[in-house]
């Protein structure tokens, strides 16, 4: 089949590159133009055009994705498929003209998770089970027929970051298997069921990441895990905000007020019921590091956490 790939994250190379190992017609690459970015407003190209200019394959790059002619160039290349992995919402002039159709590969088990942040808000809501599916796109966001999908077991200290990468390979794996289906007439595009959609996973701004210490110690740790390594959950310390990337939890009965530090097996703050032991922070205008190097610099600073 003649296939367009569109994607431009990290977490999209994977599956051009297990479609271009297995030696798919790959006719063109579509991902976002080079942009600036940083300090020194450097041209950064996505890591997706990275990959496809490492193996020489054609690169789409527009602007607007309803330019004339970009659709005409799409049109041109007649693909029989369009496959899409982390890239934006297509407009249907777009989406409609693969004579297969165009699917996607979202990062849930569908309908569960519709949204922008499936990774982040499985963990946010202390999922056990999550997974990968490819679906036919249609009109509506993360709506159209199912395909094929993948199920992942989420360990209890996993971060959204360990879940990223975990689907980033296993999602891979099923891009391929479903390009084999269709390409064999083998699969049959079913409805979602809309009993099972029960969660919605929401664009996640800033203010959604602050963390509420009078909340319960379970529900702060997945909120810390669910938004490491981004976008971080925060809190303040001193009047200054910090962010919040490994924690460990502690369920102890206390009468100490929510968001109260001390300095037990390391810095602990105080929630509803228990203790988050914070073990990798950053605060603001310094990088990244473990507890124990920030307790070395720090300790007059310690009171409460808001």
């Amino acid at each position: 089949m003649r296939i367009v790939f569109m994607g431009t994250p990290d977490f999209a190379v994977p599956s051009l590159d297990i479609l271009v190992q297995a030696g798919h017609e790959i006719v063109a690459v579509v991902t976002v133009p080079d942009r600036k970015a940083g300090r020194g407003q450097k041209i950064i190209s996505s890591p997706v055009k990275q990959y496809a200019e490492s193996k020489n394959l054609p690169l789409l790059q527009p602007e607007k994705l309803r330019a004339p002619e970009f659709v005409q160039a799409l049109e041109d290349l007649a693909p029989d498929l369009m496959i899409v992995v982390a890239f934006r919402m297509l407009p249907e002039m777009v989406w409609s003209i693969p004579k297969i159709g165009t699917f996607n590969l979202h990062a849930s088990l569908l309908p569960d998770y519709r949204g922008a942040a499936p990774i982040n808000w499985a963990i946010i809501n202390g999922e056990k089970v999550t997974g990968a599916t490819t679906f036919f796109i249609d009109k509506k966001i993360d709506t159209g027929n199912l395909l094929m999908s993948t199920k992942v077991e989420i360990p209890e200290n996993w971060t959204a970051g360990d879940l990223h990468d975990e689907l980033m390979v296993s999602g891979a794996k099923l891009v391929l298997e479903t390009v084999k289906g269709l390409e064999a007439g083998a699969l049959t595009p079913k409805p979602q069921d809309e009993s099972a959609f029960k969660h919605h996973a929401p664009k996640i701004f800033k203010e959604d990441c602050r963390i509420d210490w009078s909340q319960s110690t379970e529900s702060v740790y997945n909120k810390i895990r669910g938004l490491s390594p981004y976008p971080a959950a925060w809190t303040e310390l001193a009047g200054k905000p910090v962010k919040l990337y490994r924690a460990s939890k502690v369920i102890e009965n206390h009468g100490t007020e929510t968001g109260t530090i001390r300095i037990a097996q390391g810095l602990e703050v105080a929630t509803s019921d228990g203790w988050i032991r914070i073990e990798e922070l950053q605060i603001a205008g310094k990088k990244r590091m473990k507890t124990e190097d920030f307790l070395r610099g720090h300790k007059g600073d310690l009171d409460k956490m808001v």
